[in-house]
Order: structure tokens, then C-alpha cells, then sequence
């Protein structure tokens, strides 16, 4: 590549406009083109760009920093033009920004600065991809966090709603959003709607919605709100109104979960991988480690997937002195999906020994017989399950897992 021969575009992208920044490889700004993020604006920035091309006689490059967000539009609509497209990551634009004797912090200078990463590190920069199959089931992934997450938020608050209406809701609702207890809390949300209710009438409603119901079921919630006593107080119907409210709103969390998770499956369809005949890979852990990962083919290995997820060590050296150290760095989500996955893998069954996969189980308990912490033995089946997934994503194939070779008799001397 002749540096001299290029036309470095780079662009600062945000929800409501763009703005890029024309350089040549001597850093000299040739312009500034700014457009709104809709597809209708973007053939006015490629003609733009074109006419200061011919000017110069000079090739286009274009540098988006994070193409996979509020450029993602942009990026995709310039590869199918046939542009090269550069995919700049926004820690390299403000390590740039920082380097200059005065830091500026506008759009314009933002986007000189990627421009500039864009000369100094062609070479190293990734091809922006957007793919929409990844990007997707990002989103899927994306959306189903947030509503998993108003879920807890709906169950905190009934609980704590519920600690006042009924102290000992605990021993007759070991699970509140279960479908007994869903139905049990809308129609009688504190003890003063259970006023003349017998324990053969509550039994009969709550195996109308529940038929396996247990016989003792309603007996034992009449017994405990007798012991509790009176908890009626002020204003209890606005407080009961609360408790149906909370209720509804958390049947229609479970609902729309089964949704998104069904959706979720489907896009899991599009996808060659078999993830889910890892241990411990359910559905939403596949979609999560494919949305992470995006394309394995842009990791030369397994090293580079652990380094992105910051899994492996990095070394520090001085004067001719290094170690390996942990790192906070990496993609944090990432890290915490083989966290759990290493946690589901190394445990036991409740109430037994019985380890639920005995192969990462003994590979576990053999780092921990070496002298490293239940910490680092836990990285260590991290570790493994990043060669394992990649291994997996990258011949497209089922988890196989090891099984020792036994053995062979020793020959007998004849």
C-alpha cells in the first residue's frame, strides 16, 4: 500500500448526523462534510467524497468509529458501493484526541482524530462487517436482557408489597410468580378479601388453576394469615391495587420472555453452530456467545478469543523482568458468559457429591491440588471452554467430549 495514493475519510457517527473529515496522508484536512444518519443523505457524502477524490487524484478509505452502532447503517450502504471500510475503535480515536498538546472535543475534531488512526494503523485496522444475521440476534439478545431484568424488578417490588400484607407468604408460596401464586395475589391481594373464605372453597379455586394443587395448600395459607394477625392498614385498597398491578405486569413479563426466547431459538436456525450440545449452553447461552463473538473467523485462534473475553493473563515487563498478571480488560460480557458457564460446569448435584460434569469437575479439582485458588482454578475452566467454543464455532461442530484412552496391557516376553 502507497500511503500517498489514498483519500482518508474519517467519521464521527452519532444517532442524528455524521460528520467526516477528509484527509491526506500527510494529515493535511482537504474538508468536512456533515450529513444526517439516514440512508437518503449517505449518496450525498459519497458524492462529495467522489469530487474531492478526482481532485486530488486519490483513492477513498473510510474509518467509522464503531461501525456497529449508529454507523451501522452507513457502513453497510458503503461496502455495497464496493468502499473500503475500516472499523475504528472508539478507545484508539481518544487515545489520539489525548496525544495532542490541547485536547479539542468537537465533532470535526473527533473525526480528524479517527482519520488519523485510520493513516497510522491501516494495515492493523479490522474490515468493518456488519452482518445483519449477528447483528440481529445481538439485538434479540439485547432486548430479552431488559426484559429479564424488569422482571426482577417486578418481583422486588411485589415482595416487598407482600412482606407487609402477608408476613409468612414464604411458607405457602415458596416461588410468588409461580401460576398458583400469580393468581392467588390478583385475586386476593391482603387478608381482608380472604374474610369469610373457607379452606374447601380456596382449595377448589386454586385447583381450578393448578389441578396437582396439594390437598393442605389453602389450609396452611388460612393458618398463616390467622398467625400473622392484623396487617390491614390505611389506604389498603390503593396498596392492593398495587400488588394486582405488579402482578399483571409480571404475567406479561413471562409471556413476552417466552416470546423472545421462541424468537431467539428461531434466529438460532440461521446460524451452522451447535452450541447447545456443550454442557451448560442452553438457547439464550448460544445466542449470547454468538451475538458476543460475531464472526469466529476474525480470531486466528483460540488465544485471541480468550484475550478478547479477558480471559488470559497479560505481561508486564521491565528490565528484562516479566509476569503474567489478571486483566480487567476485554469484553466484560463475554467474560461473565464463560463465568457461568464455568460455574454450571463444576458444580454438584444438591444433596450429593455427584459432580454434574465430572470431566471439568476433576480438571478443576486437579488445579486446586496444585496450589492455585478456587479463583484461578475456575479462570483455568474458563480457559477450557474458550478452546472448547472455539474449536466448536470454527468446524461447526457437536461437543465431543474426552474421553482417556485406556490403557494397553504390556507385551509379555515370549
Amino acid at each position: 500500500m502507497i500511503r500517498e495514493k489514498f483519500l482518508y475519510i474519517g467519521c464521527d457517527l452519532h444517532k442524528a448526523q455524521h460528520t467526516a473529515v477528509l484527509v491526506n496522508c500527510w494529515n493535511e484536512h482537504l474538508k468536512t462534510i456533515t450529513i444526517d444518519n439516514k440512508p437518503s443523505e449517505f449518496s450525498t457524502l459519497w458524492q462529495k467524497v467522489q469530487r474531492v477524490a478526482i481532485k486530488y487524484d486519490l483513492q477513498p478509505v473510510y474509518g467509522l468509529e464503531n461501525a456497529y452502532g449508529y454507523g451501522r447503517s452507513l457502513a453497510v450502504w458503503l461496502i455495497e458501493k464496493g468502499a473500503v471500510v475500516k472499523d475504528v475503535n472508539p478507545s484508539l480515536a481518544y487515545d489520539q484526541r489525548k496525544s495532542a498538546p490541547i485536547m479539542e472535543k468537537n465533532d470535526e475534531h473527533d473525526a480528524y482524530s479517527v482519520a488519523t488512526v485510520l493513516i497510522n494503523q491501516f494495515h492493523t485496522l479490522p474490515d468493518a462487517k456488519p452482518e445483519d444475521a449477528h447483528w440481529t440476534l445481538s439485538q434479540l439478545v439485547t432486548r430479552r436482557e431488559v426484559i429479564v431484568k424488569e422482571g426482577v424488578r417486578l418481583k422486588n417490588g411485589l415482595h416487598a408489597h407482600l412482606f407487609t400484607a402477608y408476613p409468612s407468604y414464604h411458607q405457602f408460596f415458596s416461588e410468588i410468580d409461580g401460576k398458583t401464586a400469580m393468581y392467588f395475589w390478583k385475586t386476593y391481594p391482603s387478608p381482608m378479601h380472604l374474610k369469610d373464605i373457607t379452606a374447601e372453597d380456596l382449595l377448589s379455586e386454586l385447583k381450578s388453576v393448578v389441578p396437582g394443587t396439594r390437598k393442605n395448600k389453602a389450609q396452611l395459607i388460612l393458618e398463616c394469615v390467622q398467625n400473622d394477625g392484623d396487617t390491614l392498614r390505611d389506604f389498603q385498597e390503593s396498596r392492593d391495587f398495587i400488588v394486582q398491578s405488579l402482578a399483571r405486569c409480571l404475567e406479561n413479563q413471562k409471556v413476552e420472555l417466552s416470546f423472545i426466547e421462541a424468537e431467539i431459538k428461531r434466529m438460532l436456525g440461521h446460524f451452522p453452530y451447535k452450541l447447545t450440545t456443550l454442557p451448560g449452553v442452553d438457547v439464550v447461552t448460544a445466542a449470547k456467545l454468538i451475538a458476543e463473538i460475531g464472526d469466529i473467523s476474525r480470531f486466528k485462534n483460540a488465544d485471541k478469543l480468550a484475550r478478547c473475553a479477558g480471559i488470559a493473563p497479560v505481561t508486564f515487563s521491565s528490565s528484562g523482568n516479566a509476569r503474567d498478571v489478571s486483566t480487567r480488560q476485554g469484553n466484560r460480557f463475554l467474560n461473565g458468559i464463560f463465568y457461568f458457564m464455568a460455574v454450571t460446569v463444576i458444580g454438584v448435584r444438591p444433596g450429593t457429591k455427584q459432580p454434574f460434569q465430572p470431566i471439568f469437575r476433576e480438571y478443576y479439582e486437579r488445579k486446586m491440588s496444585e496450589g492455585k485458588t478456587p479463583s484461578q482454578a475456575l479462570v483455568c475452566i474458563m480457559r477450557r471452554l474458550v478452546n472448547i467454543v472455539y474449536g466448536m464455532m470454527k468446524t461447526q461442530s457437536e461437543y465431543r467430549p474426552f474421553v482417556p484412552n485406556e490403557k494397553k496391557p504390556a507385551k509379555q516376553n515370549s
